[in-house]
């Protein structure tokens, strides 16, 4: 299978000097259904335009950005698969040493201006400049001076209105303003790419592109729309913490395509208007998405440097579902995907699992059938299925919610059809379980399979914490629930014949746990055994609630303040005391439990800590 043009030459190949669509992306080309930018590259190809791929371009080299050409109808940008800043830094603030969507998952290499990979210009050690967006959206109109551009992808997603920016600590306005595009999508983008490229090549201009849903667009002038929800300034967010609470509730009351309205919101430089949320793509849609034809290799021009890092976690896999009604406190998913599960059908996963069967490296083992959570295959109940998700509750947490109708009937038959599929020896689930629904299902005929077919001796799942004040802010179920299902696990697996673990992952310094908790969930540990391997520290990213908690100090939804963990020591000794054992965290450990008023776990003793 041919990869998409990415250069000029290329294009003159193929017949098609002129693209009509130039996508700009953050990471290395990947021609893979996991990756965002292959995937609406591969749409807007099989909607019958010609496209062009500018792959982690050398921000400092506007010759880069002029590789394919002038694009007639757009540039399509978008920062890459992660927001760029997550991509760029630790949740420490300090700059990864690897990326693993760059070639070989060394930072500093692009593609360079005379079409080859290598350090760019500058000689930037992470070549995927900060607020990636921004510098995107200036060297595309510096290339190609009157055509449009539009931004979309994870980072424009999250940051379309004012939001928290972790990195410099200040409240930053709509990245659509401090970028200059012309538009913005947000969420998963094909339906409003689609409808904005129909329009564009229909003769529209792009300033005349509006009700869009799924699109923000800037206005110099407040619009005339009756129905939409004017937001507080940004001004006034960015200076007080209750203004900024309160706008990001009303936000979050806005994220279903069922029952969101327009938001304005005024800024001193003009107003950004959010059209209502697109409705989430299903069923035969859903399943086209997934087998336009693609390579599924990283490009040849990575070659030399062993390929792309973040291809060979999904290379195998294949993505069943999308959107989450989990509506995990720490997630950003209802930003983006929203709350509506849609599922791709069976006979689309078959077919897509034989193509697996016949890739050069395929060793019989499909690594993953999931989504966001991987039991989820469908609506929470009949309600959301029709109307949508509920404004005011989640379906999970803190408790079920009593339409909540639990079911892996749908999930169980096609995991048992993917084991019969001719050369598939293997088929895992390594995507995240929501165990809580898991306990609810009164049939445990999927909880005995998973663990005799679909767990290669190590279940990981993420009860997060053991403090119930702080599960309850995560938008998890309490404590009681994960050691009701650990129980039920180690009893089917010993009736399985399998010696399975159980791996719980867990966050330090969520808002809501100080020192007190994170002792707590110490002393769980170390009752049941256990030393996690890694430790999650709370990163605050744009579009979750819990940013909103970590900046205000205010949970959003219930106008209640929340305890945060702001300084590096607080935090560090959070995370030791997780990682209890570890002598380089000894010293720490002793700090926080003499500061946690617990010296009684210091000592030699049975039930202390450290020595």
């Amino acid at each position: 299978m041919r990869f998409l043009p990415v250069s000029a030459a290329e294009l003159a190949e193929r017949g098609t000097p002129i693209p009509d669509v130039v996508l700009v992306t953050g990471d290395a080309y990947v021609d893979h259904p996991s990756f965002g930018a292959a995937l609406i590259g591969r749409l807007v190809e099989a909607e019958g335009w010609s496209v062009a791929v500018v792959a982690r371009p050398d921000p400092d080299d506007v010759e880069a950005f002029r590789l394919c050409g002038r694009p007639r109808l757009a540039f399509l940008a978008t920062a890459g698969a992660l927001d760029s800043m997550v991509c760029s830094y630790t949740a420490n603030r300090k700059p990864r040493s690897e990326d693993d969507y760059a070639p070989g998952g060394r930072p500093e290499l692009c593609l360079r201006g005379d079409g080859t990979i290598g350090p760019g210009k500058a000689g930037r050690a992470q070549a995927r400049p900060d607020r990636a967006l921004i510098a995107y959206v200036g060297k595309c109109r510096e290339a190609f001076k009157g055509v449009p551009v539009i931004v979309g992808g994870l980072e424009a997603s999250l940051r379309r209105l004012s939001h928290y920016d972790y990195r410099s600590d200040t409240v930053r306005r709509s990245i659509l303003l401090d970028s200059k595009a012309d538009l913005l999508v947000y969420g998963m983008g094909e339906t409003a790419i689609v409808e904005i490229l129909r329009r564009l090549a229909a003769g529209e201009p792009v300033s005349a592109i509006r009700g869009v849903r799924g699109t923000v667009w800037r206005s110099a002038r407040r619009p005339d729309m009756a129905d939409a929800v004017e937001l507080p300034a940004h001004e006034g967010v960015a200076a007080d913490k209750p203004s900024f609470a309160a706008s990001f509730r009303t936000q979050y009351r806005n994220t279903d395509p069922h029952s969101a309205r327009p938001l304005l919101e005024p800024c001193a430089q003009g107003w950004a208007v959010q059209e209502p949320p697109a409705f989430p793509v299903g069923g035969a849609d859903l399943d086209r998405l997934y087998e336009l034809p693609y390579a599924r290799q990283a490009h040849p021009l990575y070659d030399a440097f062993g390929g792309v890092p973040a291809l060979e976690e999904v290379r195998f896999s294949l993505v069943s579902s999308r959107g989450c009604f989990g509506a995990c406190a720490f997630c950003s998913l209802a930003f983006h995907q929203g709350r509506i599960v849609t599922a791709r059908r069976l006979a689309s996963l078959l077919r897509e699992a034989a193509v697996l069967a016949r890739l050069p490296g395929f060793k019989g083992n499909i690594h993953d059938v999931g989504g966001p959570t991987a039991n989820f295959r469908g609506p929470a109940c009949p309600k959301m299925a029709r109307e949508g998700a509920c404004v005011d509750r989640r379906c999970l947490a803190p408790k079920p919610c009593p339409r909540l109708e639990p079911d892996h009937g749908d999930y169980l038959e096609v995991l048992r059809a993917l084991r019969r599929v001719p050369g598939v020896k293997k088929v895992f689930v390594r995507s995240g379980l929501r165990f809580d629904y898991l306990m609810l299902d009164p049939d445990d005929s999927f909880f005995r399979e998973l663990l005799e077919h679909h767990v290669s001796g190590r279940l990981k799942v993420a009860p997060e914490h053991v403090s119930d004040a702080v599960l309850s802010l995560m938008g998890k179920p309490k404590r009681a629930v994960y050691d009701a299902f650990s129980r039920r696990f180690a009893v089917l697996a010993r009736e399985a014949g399998k010696p399975q673990q159980l791996v719980p992952y867990f966050i330090s310094a969520h808002p809501g746990a100080g020192l007190k908790e994170a002792v707590e969930l110490a002393e769980s540990l170390r009752d049941i055994g256990f030393m996690p391997e890694q430790v999650q520290d709370f990163y605050p990213t744009p579009g979750t609630l819990s940013t909103a908690m970590y900046w205000t100090g205010i949970d959003p939804l219930s106008g209640k303040p929340v305890y945060v963990a702001r300084g590096a020591r607080e935090r560090s000794m959070q995370r030791a005391l997780l990682q209890y054992s570890k002598p380089e965290n000894h010293k720490l450990v002793r700090e926080a439990l003499r500061e946690a008023g617990r010296p009684d776990l210091i000592g030699r003793g049975p039930h202390c800590l450290v020595p």
